[in-house]
């Protein structure tokens, strides 16, 4: 792959960035915020121009594959451009100051991680939290799949680049053609995002707000546009968020399939059960040990019911201070952090297959102590899982805790005490946004040391990409020739 071919997709990816800015412009004017305006103009021109030049000087005549050094440079590479391109209307807007603030709060935004540095939500120009909760819904279903999707021509394997950006064990198409695959998802990514802001205003929120939160709840994210939060607003916009948020959670192939009158491959879909059971069990649990706190069956539901299903799929918003809860409250919740959504979903965290995967061969090795000369199988959606799905799993799970020793340890030399700092770490390489301690649902990273900031970008951005893309730089076999 040449230098002028890597500069060529990445400015492409750029370009498709800096189309959507089209939305805060439009609030801007809107909302009669016209010195916005330039923040977000600028930015657009400069991409779109260096979209039209990447389109304009392409000179291979058909698509080529990409080397397996090349996907990695490539999706890594465009994840941190357009994570620095996020930072330039944070900036020109002078609402935050500093690039380490503003890039940080960038990176947690595409990353769908939703932790802030941003103090009072309440002074910030409503496009400016439009475009915080963009980059949510942007990042969630990967920003490579919708450019694949818009672009087909763009030249490059679409396949090899979603493969790398995308999350879960098994990553396939539902459609023959893979540009095919990109744009259904997208459709039905905006559908859903359609039908929830709607649902929004019938409950109670003007158009910018709904849409906001809408970006922000599908993409699983977690950004809010007022220091209140959910607070200002009627029950009935917890509950429509805390649906979508679930809906968020699940593989979007699942959705497909339902339309297209595949049921069967819904019904038979072993993580969508264990996804449903785990988020039922821990909302059942944390109810029950909050009805004496609460004094009110009522109150604990709606609370835990939240508070359980905003954690395990990672979009972090909160409507009640979980630090407060009972212990073993918190410890369901704590439990969450290592859960995580479904697999081909915009929820973060470790996925819920790879706990399907773990289980079953836990079961296979108990029965091989009864049956020593029997064959035993991990079987997904009542099929055989390959020969090394179980070493898979297990090499991601090392390299997942070692992320989060290292984050963790880091933390602690920057001050946090040890809960924080584990809590945190879990939180960050899992994109979920709060933490316990002193970084919980009420507090604010805006403290941290520059250097934490930093490394909390890192382990946001590696747990996005599933991990390898960005530790695989760190191997000495990757630079031999």
């Amino acid at each position: 792959m040449s230098i002028v071919t890597f500069f060529r997709i990445v400015c492409i990816i750029l370009s498709i960035i800096g189309v959507s800015l089209v939305f805060p412009i439009g609030t801007a004017l809107a909302c009669g915020e016209f010195s916005m305006i330039p923040s977000f103009v600028i930015p657009m021109l400069i991409s779109l121009a260096l979209g039209a030049a990447a389109i304009f000087f392409r000179n291979e005549k058909r698509k080529f594959a990409i080397s397996t050094r090349g996907v990695f440079v490539i999706v890594s590479s465009a994840w941190i451009a357009i994570s620095a391109f996020g930072t330039i209307p944070l900036l020109s807007s002078g609402y935050v100051t500093g690039f380490t603030d503003a890039f940080f709060e960038s990176v947690s935004g595409f990353t769908t991680t939703g932790a802030s540095v941003i103090t009072d939500l309440d002074v910030l120009p409503r496009c400016l939290n439009l475009w915080r909760c963009e980059m949510h819904w942007l990042g969630g279903m990967g920003v490579i799949a919708l450019t694949v999707a818009l672009l087909p021509l763009l030249g490059v394997g679409g396949f090899q680049l979603i493969k790398a950006e995308t999350t879960g064990v098994d990553k396939g198409k539902i459609t023959p053609k893979i540009t095919t695959t990109a744009k259904t998802l997208w459709v039905l990514y905006v559908s859903l995002t359609v039908a929830q802001t709607i649902l929004l205003c019938i409950a109670g929120m003007d158009f910018v707000d709904a849409l906001s939160y809408s970006f922000s709840t599908l993409g699983t994210g977690g950004y809010s546009v007022s220091n209140a939060g959910f607070g200002t607003y009627s029950g009935a916009v917890e509950i429509i968020c805390m649906v979508f948020m679930i809906l968020g959670g699940i593989n979007f192939s699942l959705y497909f399939y339902a339309l297209t009158g595949k049921w069967s491959e819904v019904r038979k879909n072993s993580e969508l059960k264990a996804y449903a059971g785990i988020l039922f069990m821990a909302m059942l649990g944390v109810t029950a040990i909050l009805i004496p706190y609460y004094h009110s069956l009522g109150q604990a539901l709606r609370f835990a019911t939240f508070q359980v299903a905003s954690l395990m799929t990672t979009t972090g918003f909160s409507t009640a201070d979980y630090t407060q809860w009972p212990q073993a409250a918190q410890f369901i919740l704590f439990a969450l952090f290592f859960v995580g959504g479904s697999a081909g979903s915009t929820a973060g965290g470790f996925k819920v297959v790879r706990w399907i995967v773990f289980a079953k061969q836990a079961r296979n090795e108990i029965l091989r102590m009864l049956h020593p000369h029997g064959i035993f199988t991990v079987r997904l959606n009542g099929m055989p899982g390959r020969k090394d799905l179980v070493f898979s799993v297990s090499a991601f799970l090392f390299v997942f805790l070692a992320l989060v020793g290292i984050t963790a340890f880091f933390g602690t030399l920057a001050g946090l005490d040890i809960v924080t700092a584990l809590s945190a770490a879990f939180s960050m390489v899992s994109n979920v946004g709060p933490a316990f301690g002193s970084l919980g649902p009420t507090e604010n990273m805006h403290l941290l040391p520059s250097a934490l900031k930093w490394w909390y970008c890192f382990a946001m951005l590696a747990g996005r990409l599933e991990l390898y893309d960005l530790v695989i730089f760190f191997l000495p076999d990757y630079w031999k020739k």
